[in-house]
């Protein structure tokens, strides 16, 4: 579909095949968490250090729209849910594929936990979305992670790429998931999807190394990129630290790059 060809160009970079989405969908989830209470100034610096795409929740794109400078692809979230609800993983539809073309967006994406006990209800909302993204030519981000009793741990690679393969079956034109430790583990993720795969950036880690050290095992695995919303809007840097990933998934720059070029945006 042409359409949707188009758009996905807008949400990945044409040249490398890869993406790096920022996603800044926490507010539903967190309340207005350090980094996201005043969205413009934020998103400047995630688009300007190179983001592909930013993702947010529909009533945030006038807060985040910006009249000048560099475009990037808008990703409207359409799933939500609350730390304060008592089924805090139990994810409903907010907004629709029709109410997020019109607010602009060039994709649209979705939150499923399986093995939680309204997995099934999130199924039939992944379905249903998949098919209006198919009518409409709209390209469809899930993210995809086991959360229950039945889960031993949501980063076991037996969970993720089950995870990512329910992704694909669904009709995802990308999915994210977690990154599993390991490259050896992760290339069984990405060998059973047969969709791009990118990994989800999950909570604040400790330093840079950490993340750049997931973001370079990823690739070398054959992930097409990255989704890291904390650890890039939450970082002391935040245009810096997106540019030094985005170096790591565009231009394949090695871990020990990735920390020099950051360093020496940090001394200049």
């Amino acid at each position: 579909m042409l359409g949707k060809d188009i758009r996905m160009e807008r949400i990945v970079d044409r040249n490398s095949g890869r993406t790096v989405i920022v996603p800044m969908d926490h507010g539903v989830t967190l309340g207005p968490i350090p980094g996201l209470a005043d969205m413009r100034p934020t998103v400047s610096k995630i688009v300007n250090g190179g983001a592909n795409a930013i993702l947010m929740h529909k009533g945030m794109v006038g807060a985040g729209h910006r009249k000048a400078g560099r475009d990037v692809g808008l990703i409207v979230h359409l799933s939500a849910s609350t730390v304060l609800s008592p089924y805090p993983n139990a994810k409903r539809l907010v907004c629709s594929v029709e109410e997020a073309i019109k607010l602009g967006a060039d994709a649209v994406s979705i939150h499923v936990n399986l093995a939680d006990e309204a997995e099934g209800d999130m199924l039939e909302q992944f379905g249903f979305v998949s098919e209006q993204c198919v009518n409409w030519g709209l390209p469809l981000v899930a993210m995809v992670y086991t959360r229950g009793k039945k889960v031993k741990s949501e980063y076991a690679v037996e969970s993720v790429k089950h995870a990512a393969r329910v992704g694909a079956e669904l009709g995802a034109d990308i999915v994210k998931v977690n990154y599993t430790g390991s490259t050896e583990s992760f290339r069984e993720v990405v060998n059973g999807c047969t969709v791009p795969v990118v990994i989800a950036g999950g909570e604040k880690v400790e330093t840079d190394d950490e993340l750049f050290t997931m973001v370079d095992g990823a690739l070398k695995a054959g992930a097409a990129g990255a989704s890291i919303g904390r650890n890039a809007f939450q970082h002391a840097d935040p245009q810096r630290v997106v540019e030094t990933i985005a170096k790591m998934v565009h231009e394949s720059a090695t871990v020990a790059q990735a920390k020099q070029f950051l360093a020496d945006g940090v001394q200049s």
